[in-house]
């Protein structure tokens, strides 16, 4: 994914992935209600999203649909965070992540499936 976007622009575009195709006016009163943000500070960055390419508007209404999805973010920023922190070593940041608190037997299970789909 080559659209680099701020931790502001990724509020806009969470409430887009969780609501869906929704209207400017929806999003800046989500976002009003969560963050106190007002109208203008809203529309702005979501008028950087869709030069971005981010966002799509259409007609009536101010409706915003996401052109990227959730994932295709969530890889980007991971794969950014792994190079510039990690030194690209994923098996550091995991190292990190784990040591950082303790685990239910839940979350290990889980873990252990996700290494063992790697595996295969």
């Amino acid at each position: 994914m080559d659209i680099k976007l701020f931790d502001s622009e990724l509020k806009v575009m969470s409430v887009l992935w969780q609501q869906g195709d929704t209207t400017a006016k929806r999003i800046s009163d989500i976002l009003k209600e969560e963050i106190g943000w007002n109208m203008n500070t809203t529309y702005t960055l979501i008028k950087r999203c869709i030069k971005k390419g981010a966002i799509e508007r259409s007609e009536p209404n101010f409706m915003c649909h996401a052109l990227i999805p959730k994932e295709a973010v969530q890889e980007a920023e991971t794969n950014e965070l792994i190079n510039k922190i990690y030194d690209g070593s994923a098996d550091k940041l995991f190292a990190a992540l784990l040591g950082r608190k303790k685990l239910s037997a839940e979350q290990i299970e889980k873990l252990r499936q996700i290494v063992g789909n790697l595996e295969e």
